[in-house]
């Protein structure tokens, strides 16, 4: 309830704050659209997780294999939503931020959009794929409910094996390319430091600081993320003990952590959210503190 509590609250003061920068400035630049639409996406992962968690404990009686089918697609879309606009960040930063002098690099920095969209339009095939992943299951539930099964002599097994194949090429893929992102920000940041030197100066630059915040956020995503693919792991492969349950909803409960923490880390990696969030401190400080007391010293008299 931790996670959920600070997951709904971080993504969507990204959103508003985006939002309202856009119905300002009449401008809505492509970070602001990667971050709001990660944030709806995360805000939908969380409230379906704990939706299916306490549908699963509470409701398990009338939970019907169709309702099970439509929480299953609705996670899978935010799922999919969710890790590769992160992922799409991630390049983004790279693209944005590094220098390097070669033909391709440069052919793609100044096509940034193109290339969010291109990698954006081809996650559609895992998407697909998932989605595919349950229209099988619901056929393999039919045929053994209904005694049809001899085709398959372990249907729950495959059926986990299959999930699991899907899952790990659909996380794998995002992850490397975040990874070597982050790895490229590095030797970015070891060429422009090694030209720092050369030029006789030695104190950190704005290039340098903006390497470094983008670093920061590319490593607690690449580490929750991490934490995220294990827990979903555990969880398909789980078995129906009790020990198992346990482990389960300690699982389920890292794959809101995921959504939860890394956004909030991106809320104080990111210059403009990080002074929003100071304002709405400020502002949240002067009312519960400040002008109480001032409230108080005037009805005094000002003693």
């Amino acid at each position: 309830m931790i996670a959920f509590i600070a997951g709904n609250f971080a993504n969507g003061f990204i959103a508003l704050v985006n939002c309202i920068d856009w119905i300002k400035r009449q401008r809505f630049s492509s970070v602001d659209r990667i971050l709001t639409g990660l944030a709806v996406s995360r805000i939908g992962l969380i409230w379906v997780t704990l939706i299916n968690r306490y549908a699963t404990v509470f409701f398990s009686t009338s939970y019907s294999f169709e309702v099970n089918i439509i929480v299953n697609i609705a996670w899978i879309t935010c799922n999919h939503l969710s890790t590769w606009l992160a992922t799409c960040l991630n390049i983004f930063y790279l693209l944005k931020i590094a220098n390097f002098s070669n033909l391709i690099f440069f052919y793609l920095k100044r096509r940034v959009k193109s290339v969010i969209l291109a990698i954006l339009l081809g996650s559609l095939v895992f998407w697909v794929l998932s989605i595919a992943m349950i229209s099988i299951d619901e056929d393999v539930w039919t045929n053994e409910y209904e005694g049809n099964a001899t085709w398959m002599s372990t249907p729950e097994e495959v059926k986990r094996f299959s999930h699991m194949t899907v899952a790990t090429v659909e996380n794998f893929i995002p992850f490397l390319m975040s990874l070597t992102s982050f790895l490229l920000l590095i030797f970015s940041l070891w060429k422009h430091l090694k030209r720092m030197q050369l030029r006789g100066k030695g104190s950190p630059d704005p290039s340098t600081e903006v390497h470094i915040r983008a670093m920061q956020t590319m490593v607690s995503f690449l580490l929750l993320f991490a934490i995220f693919i294990l827990a979903l792991t555990i969880s398909l492969w789980s078995s129906n003990g009790l020990q198992n349950k346990l482990s389960l909803v300690f699982c389920e409960s890292l794959l809101v952590l995921y959504p939860s923490g890394h956004s909030c880390i991106l809320i104080w990696g990111n210059k403009k959210l990080k002074q929003a969030w100071v304002s709405f401190l400020r502002q949240l400080r002067y009312k519960w503190v400040a002008a109480p007391v001032s409230s108080c010293r005037k009805q005094t008299g000002g003693v």
